[in-house]
């Protein structure tokens, strides 16, 4: 049983010769150079794309000087219902 890469491709080009012809060998190679091209052409703008989402989206937990007004208002009501539902949770737990 063959073990390595070559053996395996050795193998594959021999049923190749033998079904296909040594006529259609080199057209089914550059159809798969051609895949393997396209492949990585594609592998390469996913990085690009991926590249350009993290640089346009700041990560979470950064902060913007812009928002920091706004986000403050927001934390104090945000610490306001949270105080009331704590205090509505206990009354709870004590009528239990």
């Amino acid at each position: 049983m063959p073990g390595s890469i070559w053996d395996w491709i050795i193998l594959i080009a021999v049923i190749l010769v033998l079904f296909g012809g040594a006529s259609k060998l080199p057209e089914i190679f550059r159809s798969l150079g051609r895949a393997v091209g396209e492949f990585k052409k594609g592998q390469i703008e996913v990085e690009n794309e991926l590249r350009q989402l993290t640089q346009t989206n700041p990560a979470p937990g950064t902060s913007n000087q812009e928002k920091k007004p706004e986000q403050g208002e927001n934390v104090e009501e945000l610490k306001k219902k949270i105080e009331e539902l704590q205090r509505q949770l206990d009354e709870l737990k004590k009528g239990k």
